[in-house]
């Protein structure tokens, strides 16, 4: 009795607007023998998440990349659950719940382990919009987000037909609404419903679509490629920090350099980033601009790739330091003094910028750190390296630097006596600091300063990223 009653309690949401379920056709049940999901790939609190809502009463399924993942055989970086339960029904049943979204409402659930949190995201079943009055704009772009609706409906609402399909752990069955295993197998990325009208409801799907096919190496399909040039300008009315979040999505996807070439392809290029200009222009001037961030951006796919953390500040720095060594050195042809030219040309740079995708300030703010320390990393006179390298931002600077020699932008020579001064001790610093000649041609005298500290062990050129 107390649990049927409980089970009611739940259920009951008069706030709560449901749409009649349309007629979106029974879902292809796919047992284990055919999916082959490995059960050690799961979140154990994704699953913990589904039990709990199941044993309410409630339908709850692991949905979209992560079933995408587990069927590729590999084990996804976060796990979302769909279900029928609405947003304030799911707060309910767990502690460390709390609503997420105005536009799209979904609950966060967070579990505290032994590492990082594990944040499980549970997104209630969403109706089709056909009819949906002031939830949709004039161009097509969803405005508000939150009538609910049946699996069938919610599975037609998703973007592509491999992210449409639901794992329910208990039964370890997929359910495929629109052949988003045949697909796979296929190697096709496919558009659920008219991709024109998709993309005008969310214009990030656009986005979406290459960085898929870059990660997972299959081919758009042909309607699903072809209204993509002709609407990229809706990119445009997009939020500015949503569009970020895309943007940063797709250089961490550990396929960056392959998914700029898909932004190339598709038309989508201009207007994002000014340095993707840059990178794809093939003319030779443009040679050192490409070579030093195809590096970077080869650093950072090595490093997601291997599972290591990266910084978005140290990699937006890299991508936007070809327009601002082009800046920089505008500025002094112009007279004016190195460190003032420096710094007119950050603002030039991100302000250029800030015309397409603002960069977040927090990464914003550790941009100029980097780049301020370029020049710097030339005066090795007198105490300058030894306060040089008490900054809390050395590191990042430092690697930086180094993708500077690399790429021969900057004498390689320069790169490898810091790297012998931070490894070395404090008499081979005094070694090092002698073999350099200031400006006068005399060699600092090391005596003039105070002894510091041997700082740790130098770690490898990539750690900038972290």
């Amino acid at each position: 009795m107390i649990t049927k009653f409980i089970k009611r309690i739940l259920r009951r949401d008069p706030m709560v607007k449901h749409t009649q379920a349309n007629n979106t056709g029974a879902p292809k049940r796919i047992p284990k023998k055919a999916h082959r999901i490995d059960p050690h790939l799961l979140s154990k609190n994704a699953v913990k998440v589904t039990h709990t809502l199941q044993q309410a009463g409630f339908e709850a399924f692991i949905v979209g990349g992560a079933v995408r993942d587990l069927a590729l055989g590999i084990s996804p970086k976060d796990f979302d659950v769909a279900t029928n339960a609405t947003p304030d029904q799911v707060q309910r049943l767990f502690r460390k719940a709390r609503l997420i979204g105005r536009r799209f409402q979904i609950v966060h659930v967070t579990f505290f382990g032994k590492g990082h949190p594990e944040i499980i995201e549970v997104s209630t079943f969403r109706a089709l919009l056909d009819n949906a009055g002031d939830h949709v704009a004039e161009s097509g772009r969803i405005l508000r987000d939150n009538v609910w609706g049946s699996q069938g409906e919610d599975a037609a609402r998703r973007d592509f037909t491999i992210n449409a399909m639901y794992y329910d752990p208990s039964s370890e069955t997929v359910l495929d609404y629109h052949g988003g295993m045949a697909d796979m197998q296929k190697k096709t990325l496919r558009m659920i419903g008219d991709p024109a009208k998709r993309y005008r409801e969310d214009p990030v799907r656009m986005l979406r679509a290459v960085r898929f096919a870059a990660k997972t190496g299959f081919e758009l399909d042909g309607a699903t490629r072809a209204p993509i040039a002709k609407l990229g300008k809706l990119l445009n009315d997009v939020p500015s920090a949503r569009l970020f979040d895309e943007i940063l999505k797709l250089l961490m996807s550990g396929y960056s350099w392959a998914a700029i070439q898909g932004l190339k392809d598709a038309g989508l290029h201009h207007g994002l980033l000014p340095l993707l200009d840059h990178i794809l222009d093939t003319g030779a001037d443009s040679k050192g601009a490409n070579d030093f961030v195809k590096l970077a951006l080869a650093n950072t796919d090595e490093r997601i790739q291997s599972g290591k953390s990266v910084s978005a500040g140290f990699l937006f720095a890299t991508l936007l330091w070809p327009d601002l060594l082009k800046n920089w050195k505008a500025n002094s042809a112009k007279g004016m003094a190195n460190i003032p030219a420096l710094h007119d040309a950050m603002d030039d740079t991100i302000a250029t910028q800030s015309s397409g995708m603002t960069i977040q300030r927090r990464f914003e703010s550790d941009m100029r750190e980097i780049w301020s320390m370029q020049p710097r990393f030339e005066r090795r006179v007198g105490r300058y390296p030894y306060r040089l390298i008490e900054s809390p931002r050395f590191r990042a600077g430092y690697d930086f630097m180094l993708l500077r020699c690399a790429t021969e932008e900057l004498n390689p020579a320069i790169g490898q006596w810091w790297t012998d001064f931070i490894a070395t001790d404090v008499t081979g610093q005094d070694e090092l600091m002698a073999s350099v000649k200031n400006e006068s041609g005399s060699s600092p005298s090391p005596a003039k300063r105070r002894r510091r500290r041997k700082p740790k062990a130098a770690v490898p050129p990539e750690s900038a990223a972290s």
